[in-house]
């Protein structure tokens, strides 16, 4: 049940934030991924580890994605699955930055159901399960009403106000930086930002949670063709990620270029 399956998510990710918090400010064991894919730390692995024994025992029949293990194919197979981001912002993590986060979801079909976006050292949790709404720290939250690109807060790299991107001038936004993808989504979902973008392939488990999430509290969260997300696939990443209210959304796909540009 979508329900239960939340409140596990819950109760691992706030487990799995002691872990990361034990360690916050003088990682260890930090080396760099293949093919540029970032730096990993010994905290990242023991929350994996950790994340894997307490979701599987419990939910046995479900698969299993994560950022630091290596793809099990077997997942395909499986109806639900979970999608895991150990630690989300490990650089930020690295240098004693608080906006790092754990990112959990289950997908069931293709659609993420249930989502928790869980920042330890900013004590800040952001949940979601399909049909029930999304919530900080236990408390509803809903994405702006924001209509038009022109001076809208939008978070993403520096890129996504470049000219190719866009089939005319490129619209105002006011561009700002978070260093978990993770975190962008959920400060879309409760308001904080009007949107989100990113025409970069997303890895799913960076971006996962964010998504029911964002839903849940009204946004639209597409790729960046415009098509809903959808999750355990044979490659796990989507095209570029828009999250943003309805008819912002719209507005800005509508003034993106057709042609997919990575930023």
């Amino acid at each position: 049940m979508p329900g239960s399956d939340l409140a596990l998510l819950l109760d691992a990710a706030k487990e799995a934030g002691k872990i990361a918090l034990a360690a916050f400010g003088n990682a260890a064991g930090i080396r760099h991924k293949e093919d540029g894919q970032g730096p990993v730390t010994d905290t990242d692995l023991a929350i994996d580890l950790f994340l894997r024994e307490r979701l599987l025992e419990a939910r046995p029949d479900y698969g299993w994605l994560s950022e630091e293990r290596e793809d099990d194919r077997a997942r395909l197979a499986h109806e639900r699955v979970f999608i895991v981001d150990p630690i989300d912002g490990t650089r930020a993590f690295i240098r004693g930055d608080p906006g790092f986060a754990i990112s959990l979801a289950v997908a069931a079909g293709g659609r993420a159901t249930a989502g928790v976006i869980h920042l330890p050292a900013r004590r800040t949790t952001y949940a979601a399960r399909a049909g029930g709404g999304a919530t900080r720290d236990g408390r509803p939250i809903r994405a702006s009403a924001r209509r038009s690109p022109d001076g809208a807060r939008v978070l993403g790299p520096r890129n996504i106000l470049a000219a190719e991107h866009w089939k005319s001038p490129p619209p105002r936004l006011v561009r700002h930086v978070r260093s978990s993808l993770a975190w962008r989504m959920a400060l879309v979902a409760e308001g904080a930002f009007d949107a989100m973008l990113t025409f970069r392939p997303a890895w799913e488990w960076d971006i996962a949670a964010g998504d029911v999430i964002c839903r849940e509290a009204g946004a639209r969260v597409t790729d960046r063709q415009g098509r809903p997300l959808s999750f355990n696939r044979p490659a796990p990443r989507v095209p570029g990620v828009i999250a943003a209210p309805p008819d912002l959304h719209d507005a800005l796909l509508e003034r993106l270029h057709p042609e997919g540009f990575e930023d």
